[in-house]
C-alpha cells in the first residue's frame, strides 16, 4: 500500500513539474509578445512625434483636403465631366459650401493630438505587421514559413492602397454629398470639426481594412476554412454584398460613384479566389506526393 502511495506521489510530482514547465513556457511567450508590442509602440510614438512636427501640413493639406474644391479628386472629376458631359456631369465639383466649427475649449488641441496619433498608427502599420510576423514565425513549420514570407509586404501594400483609395475616392465624394445634402432648404448645414475628422478617418481606415480581404482569405485557406469552390458558388451573394457596402460607404444616388467604389472590391474578391485556389492546389499536390511515397 505504501509502495502505491509512493508511486502516486512521484507521479503527481512529475505532473506538477510538467504543468509548471508549461506555465513558464506560456509566460515566456507573453514576455516575448510584450517586447514586440513595446518595440511597435516605440516606433508608433516616434512616427507620432514626426506627424506632430508636420501637424500644420497634415491638417491643412491632408485632413482638410477633401473639403477644398481644388482637391485632386475634384479636379479629375471635372476633367472626366468635360470628356463625358452627358453621363459624368455630377463629377465636376467646384464649390463646397459648409461651415465647420469647434464647440469644445480643448477641442482643437485634442483633435491635433488624435490626428497625429492616427497618422503615426497608419505609417507604423508595416512595422507593426513585421513585429507580428516575428512573433508568430517561430511557431510555423518550414513550409508554412516559406509560403508566408511575403505576408508583411503584401498586407502593408494592400492596407496603404486601401487608405489611398478611401482618401482620394470614397472620402471626397461622401463628404461632398453629406455637406450638400439637406432635408429642408431652411436648415443650414454646420458641422463640428470632430464629426468631419471622424468621417474622414472612418472612410479612409475602413477602406484600408476592407482591402485586407486577400490576406484574410489566405489565412482562412491555409487553415482549411475557406475554399475556392465555396467562393465561386457564392459569388452572386458576394456581388450583392459588395454593392450594398459600396452604397453605404458612398451615400450618393450617383451609380457611377458607387461603381467606382465597388469595382476594386470585385477585383479583390476575384483575387481572393485565385489565392485560395492556389493554396488548395498546393495542398492537393503535397497530399498526392505523401500518399505516393
Amino acid at each position: 500500500m505504501s509502495e502505491n502511495k509512493a508511486k502516486d506521489l512521484i507521479e503527481s510530482i512529475k505532473n506538477k513539474g510538467k504543468s509548471l514547465e508549461a506555465e513558464m513556457s506560456f509566460f515566456d511567450h507573453i514576455d516575448v509578445l510584450r517586447k514586440h508590442l513595446l518595440r511597435g509602440l516605440a516606433v508608433v510614438t516616434l512616427l507620432t512625434c514626426v506627424a506632430f512636427y508636420y501637424s500644420d501640413f497634415i491638417w491643412s493639406k491632408i485632413i482638410m483636403g477633401p473639403k477644398d474644391p481644388t482637391f485632386w479628386t475634384y479636379r479629375m472629376g471635372c476633367k472626366i465631366a468635360a470628356m463625358f458631359p452627358s453621363v459624368a456631369q455630377d463629377f465636376c465639383i467646384t464649390k463646397i459650401d459648409a461651415k465647420i466649427i469647434n464647440t469644445e475649449m480643448s477641442g482643437q488641441f485634442t483633435l491635433q493630438m488624435s490626428s497625429c496619433v492616427t497618422a503615426g498608427l497608419i505609417l507604423g502599420v508595416p512595422y507593426l505587421l513585421f513585429e507580428i510576423w516575428l512573433f508568430i514565425k517561430p511557431a510555423l513549420l518550414d513550409t508554412e514559413r516559406r509560403s508566408s514570407q511575403g505576408f508583411v509586404f503584401f498586407a502593408s501594400i494592400l492596407f496603404l492602397l486601401g487608405v489611398l483609395f478611401g482618401y482620394y475616392f470614397i472620402a471626397p465624394w461622401s463628404i461632398n454629398f453629406l455637406i450638400n445634402f439637406t432635408v429642408d432648404p431652411s436648415i443650414q448645414n454646420t458641422f463640428t470639426i470632430d464629426s468631419y475628422l471622424s468621417t474622414v478617418l472612418t472612410l479612409t481606415l475602413g477602406t484600408g481594412i476592407i482591402f485586407q480581404l486577400p490576406v484574410v482569405i489566405f489565412i482562412l485557406s491555409k487553415l482549411g476554412v475557406m475554399t475556392p469552390q465555396f467562393m465561386r458558388k457564392n459569388r452572386r451573394y458576394a456581388a450583392v454584398l459588395i454593392l450594398i457596402v459600396a452604397a453605404v460607404v458612398t451615400p450618393t444616388a450617383d451609380p457611377f460613384t458607387m461603381m467606382i467604389v465597388a469595382m476594386p472590391l470585385f477585383l479583390l474578391y476575384e483575387l481572393s479566389i485565385m489565392i485560395s485556389a492556389n493554396i488548395q492546389k498546393k495542398k492537393q499536390k503535397a497530399e498526392a506526393l505523401f500518399y505516393k511515397n
